[in-house]
């Protein structure tokens, strides 16, 4: 480029263009980086893992939760279908927030007005 007093569109085209490239570049540099940054953070926590000794209390898992028992005796049905039944008991339970085991229904009858 010569100094002039005039600023032609091919100067502005490449001097956009020199921008440009070295923004991109810069970019890529930065992209390279990180990339290295990261594989080297995930190599030291891989080495930090396996020279961490292993405690027992880590090893054993952790016991099951205990399950509520099963049926609580029989429902008598008044007048109310099984099908019925069994749709208003598993909506109570979802309502009241419990699994249907830990419920005990006695009875079910329809009120008829």
């Amino acid at each position: 480029m010569i100094l002039t007093d005039t600023y032609t569109f091919t100067d502005a085209g490449i001097t956009a263009l020199l921008g440009y490239a070295v923004v991109f570049f810069g970019l890529i540099l930065l992209m390279i980086v990180v990339t290295l940054l990261g594989k080297a953070f995930v190599a030291a926590e891989k080495k930090k893992k396996a020279a961490a000794p292993v405690s027992p209390a880590a090893e054993i898992p952790a016991p099951a939760p205990v399950l509520a028992p099963g049926a609580a005796g029989g429902v008598k049905l008044y007048n109310v279908e099984p099908k019925t039944a069994a749709m208003l008991m598993a909506i109570v339970a979802d309502k009241m927030g419990k699994p249907i085991n830990e419920l005990r229904f006695i009875s079910i009858k329809e009120v008829e007005q």
